[in-house]
């Protein structure tokens, strides 16, 4: 989707950072409203996706779905999926294409996604 007036200007990725991308309409939708609830942490999120999207340093913000969501397809190919937990019940999911160090939005809300608690 090519930028459009009023549109937020994204910040390019530069040196080693990941480049992150929404997956779905609804991931962007979810991501804005998790900006307007907790602007702070959702900053930390991006920062952490931007910098090291695979960290296993805080495993229980961020970490890898296990499961029959360990992976999810994107476009015709499989990515591993992973989440971080924004808030309480704000979580972001998103899948990571390593060879293009590019991080997609597949999820993104202030509610936690009712997927796992099958």
């Amino acid at each position: 989707m090519s930028p459009k007036r009023g549109d937020d200007v994204p910040a390019p990725s530069i040196g080693t950072e990941w480049r992150l991308r929404f997956a779905t309409n609804e991931a962007a939708k979810g991501w804005g409203e998790l900006c307007n609830e907790a602007a702070g942490n959702a900053r930390r999120c991006y920062e952490a996706l931007r910098s090291d999207p695979l960290s296993p340093r805080e495993p229980d913000r961020q970490h890898r779905l296990r499961g029959r969501l360990a992976t999810a397809v994107l476009g015709g190919i499989t990515y591993p999926q992973w989440e971080y937990e924004v808030t309480a019940g704000g979580r972001v999911r998103y899948l990571v294409d390593e060879p293009r160090r590019t991080v997609h939005f597949v999820y993104a809300g202030t509610r936690h996604p009712k997927d796992t608690d099958a």
